[in-house]
């Protein structure tokens, strides 16, 4: 397994993890998204987990708990934790790509495409401008 797919599985650790404290921030239609993000990344790290051990590969566990960006206490911080979240996923599968090919680049292109979309959408949910990046995923 490469280095790039173990930090994408982590990343997605992490992001099931955040989701929790953001859903109890937020209501209406942004605790729904949260709910339908948290369901997307266990989908997505699940689909990753089946892959590698089909392949042989041991991944690595989560681990038992992720230190937040910062805390989440209330609506802003729980849009603003979201966001970083999502950028810092889309930031791990994006470096996986060139190391992927098949069927493999496939799952991480549509991970990396997934969370850049979520991302774009707590930008909007919390008013924050530009709304979309250029390069997702890429360090700024």
């Amino acid at each position: 397994m490469s280095g790039e797919l173990a930090a994408a599985l982590a990343a997605e650790h992490a992001a099931i993890f955040a989701y929790g404290p953001i859903g109890a921030h937020l209501t209406g239609d942004a605790a729904a998204g949260a709910r339908s993000a948290e369901a997307a990344h266990r989908t997505r790290r699940d689909a990753l987990l089946l892959q590698l051990t089909a392949e042989g590969a041991t991944p690595p566990p989560a681990a038992a708990a992720y230190a937040l960006p910062e805390p989440v206490t209330g609506r802003a911080a729980a849009l603003q934790v979201a966001i970083g979240v999502e950028d810092r996923a889309a930031a791990a599968w994006r470096a996986a790509l060139a190391a992927t090919t098949g069927d493999q680049r496939k799952l991480v292109l549509t991970a990396f495409t997934d969370c850049a979309l979520r991302a774009t959408r707590w930008r909007r949910a919390a008013g924050v401008q530009p709304i979309t990046v250029p390069f997702p995923g890429r360090p700024a």
